[in-house]
């Protein structure tokens, strides 16, 4: 595509134009990553406060019944289940890129519970189709995005995402649990 745009440009006679595009996309792109980093930090860091002040384990502990039925093969009081929690906490925050480092680290450790190793386990899989899926709760990478982008009201969008997101993770689970019993 940037190719085209190029070829395109070097034929239209327009390449002055193109230049002053790229230029002023790219410090966009610069500033809408730093601007981001920011939010990401916020909400790392109070994941990490919430973690060493043992919080997400009291929410661990309160959402036990749910995520023992999502991942039965965790053992209880596993790492696994702490790095589970604080990334699904993040996703439901719109904080899905300060999600990110705690999902790896959920990886990580239900690897190490893994028996297969070159194969996913049916809670990796379920892990990873709730990440995706992901409840919104509050999308805040979205609101910021139409904040930039000039909406003169970003927060509108928060019932549907809230209700999409609930849909597709609830249909995500269902068809996850499903497929866990035919494939076993």
């Amino acid at each position: 595509m940037i190719s085209i745009g190029i070829i395109g440009s070097l034929l239209s006679n327009n390449l002055g134009e193109l230049n002053k595009v790229i230029l002023n996309e790219t410090s966009k792109g610069v500033e809408f990553a730093i601007s981001l980093a920011g939010v990401m930090a916020l909400w790392m860091g109070i994941m990490n406060i919430a973690k060493d002040s043992g919080l997400i384990e009291k929410i661990g502990e309160k959402l036990n019944p749910i995520m023992k039925k999502l991942f039965p093969s965790i053992p209880k009081g596993h790492k696994a289940m702490a790095y589970i929690v604080m990334n699904m906490a993040l996703n439901m925050l719109g904080a899905g890129n300060g999600a990110t480092a705690f999902g790896l680290k959920a990886m990580n450790e239900l690897q190490t519970l893994n028996r297969k190793k070159d194969t996913a386990t049916n809670d990796m899989v379920m892990f990873l189709v709730i990440n995706i899926s992901s409840v919104q709760l509050v999308p805040f990478t979205m609101l910021k995005v139409r904040m930039d982008m000039g909406s003169t009201n970003p927060s509108e969008i928060i019932i549907t995402t809230l209700f999409a997101t609930a849909v597709s993770t609830v249909i995500a689970i269902l068809s996850c649990k499903l497929l866990q019993g035919r494939y076993k």
